[in-house]
């Protein structure tokens, strides 16, 4: 799966967003496009995800620099380690969601 095909299912399951041609629909009907929700990129949105996904997480970041992040749903657990933090964030919470993800 490549980065836009897991920002897609994310948005799916986790924000409950409609994917459409180039944008996201919220279930208000109002929209975004694509390129404003990156939470492989963008700190902010990953903890969007991790917020409104209800996950309890805990975040560590070793002595050479590298995060660990543990994040668990009701429907599982999952980890990720390495660099950039919110990709980090995002692997591991697509991993507790049961998503398949690469990396």
């Amino acid at each position: 799966m490549n980065d836009a095909q897991l920002t897609d299912e994310l948005a799916s399951r986790v924000m409950g967003w409609k994917v459409a041609s180039g944008r996201f629909v919220k279930p208000s009907r109002s929209w975004i496009p694509k390129w404003r929700f990156a939470p492989l990129e963008r700190l902010e949105d990953a903890f969007l995800l991790l917020d409104t996904a209800r996950a309890a997480y805990t975040l560590s970041r070793s002595a050479a620099g590298a995060f660990t992040v543990s994040v668990r749903l009701s429907q599982g657990r999952g980890e990720a380690s390495g660099e950039p933090k919110p990709r980090i964030i995002t692997i591991a919470l697509a991993k507790a969601a049961g998503i398949e993800v690469d990396r």
